[in-house]
């Protein structure tokens, strides 16, 4: 088995894919072009560039981008030169033609496929197509928090065979603590012939000391965004992680003042509001449910009079994950009819229903 070296890190930066969903998918041509130059004078490895969900993925379902997948990707390649381009390809939203080689086309070194935690069947073809074609192709297993660490193992081992030279893991809902990750990040180091990376979202505000903890018993990828800029209450800040490594002596080619203004300039041009941990953020986490589903469920409660994290909780027990957007507004839905059902809905009680919705109910676990 051949392990990359310990200090061998590679830092992939994904502020402008993942943090589209901050932003809800609109971040245009300047966000992209200062931010890609800043991140290539900091040092980082990686720029994965593209919509929240990946190449292929603008809809009105999940969200329209502002820009063109290759409008995002030639003009932060054209600001990179020792950094590499990278995008994310969901099979189902992306396809091989249509998407993978004009994205490819545009200057693209390395695709990430993702995949739901236990589908890594549907990585087959396009792992396969990318490798055959000479193209850095990588894992990625979302929402791992929801299976054990062998049945990672089992699908991580599926993508090894299509052909991936890395498997990345996903918190998708920030749902991990310390030990978890050392657990599986641990026994994936220990069984697979190809690197392991580690992707954090920090709706348990974890995301920092999980990476940390994910690089220690062996990964050889970690993913930051500058501030934290991502879905729900962000991922682990490159800023920080940088800082960290830096105190630890870690080798990387990222430098610690480089990656400190790249956050500053991230901070200036389009992180209108630093993602943090709420009431609903938190209950993401703790519900496990997928970081990307806070904006939509904050709506959903608005819009139904119902407590967003009762929301959070119903889709955590049904196991819901991305790509089922849907069932946010029928468990909403259902959530205020409950309600209905057993309340006053007399006429003359109106007034006093209505202030009593007004006021989100009390959230037991």
């Amino acid at each position: 088995m051949t392990v990359a070296p310990r200090h061998n890190l590679t830092i992939c930066d994904t502020t402008l894919r993942d943090g589209n969903h901050a932003v809800a998918h609109q971040l245009g041509r300047a966000d992209i072009q200062v931010y890609a130059r800043a991140a290539e004078l900091a040092g980082v490895d990686v720029v994965e560039v593209g919509h929240g969900n990946g190449i292929g993925a603008s809809s009105i379902q999940v969200g329209r981008a502002a820009l063109s997948d290759l409008e995002m990707l030639r003009t932060a390649k054209a600001e990179l030169r020792e950094s590499k381009l990278g995008v994310l390809s969901m099979p189902g939203f992306a396809s091989i033609e249509r998407d993978l080689k004009p994205a490819l086309d545009c200057g693209v070194d390395e695709v990430r496929v993702g995949a739901h935690c236990t589908e890594a069947d549907v990585t087959r073809q396009q792992i396969t197509v990318l490798r055959n074609m000479g193209v850095t192709a990588k894992g990625l297993l979302l929402m791992t928090h929801m299976v054990s660490p062998e049945k990672l193992l089992e699908q991580a081992r599926q993508m090894q065979d299509y052909g991936a030279c890395a498997l990345i893991l996903m918190d998708s809902a920030g749902a991990y603590r310390p030990a978890e990750v050392e657990v599986k990040v641990g026994l994936l180091v220990a069984n697979l012939d190809i690197e392991v990376g580690f992707h954090a979202h920090n709706n348990l505000g974890l995301s920092v000391a999980n990476a940390l903890t994910a690089h220690k018993v062996g990964a050889t990828i970690v993913d930051v965004t500058a501030r934290g800029f991502g879905a729900g209450a962000g991922n682990a800040p490159l800023e920080l992680v940088a800082a960290n490594l830096h105190q630890e002596g870690v080798d990387t080619r990222l430098r610690l003042y480089g990656a400190l203004d790249a956050a500053d300039v991230a901070a200036r041009q389009f992180v209108l509001h630093v993602p943090g941990n709420d009431s609903v953020t938190i209950a993401s986490g703790i519900a496990g449910v997928f970081s990307g589903f806070a904006g939509p469920v904050r709506r959903a409660a608005d819009q139904f009079r119902v407590d967003p994290r009762d929301i959070l909780l119903e889709l955590g027990r049904r196991g819901v994950v991305a790509g089922q957007e849907d069932t946010i507004v029928e468990v909403a839905m259902s959530l205020a009819d409950r309600w209905n059902k057993t309340h006053r809905t007399e006429p003359e009680a109106e007034g006093l229903m209505t202030a009593e919705r007004a006021r989100p109910p009390a959230w037991t676990m």
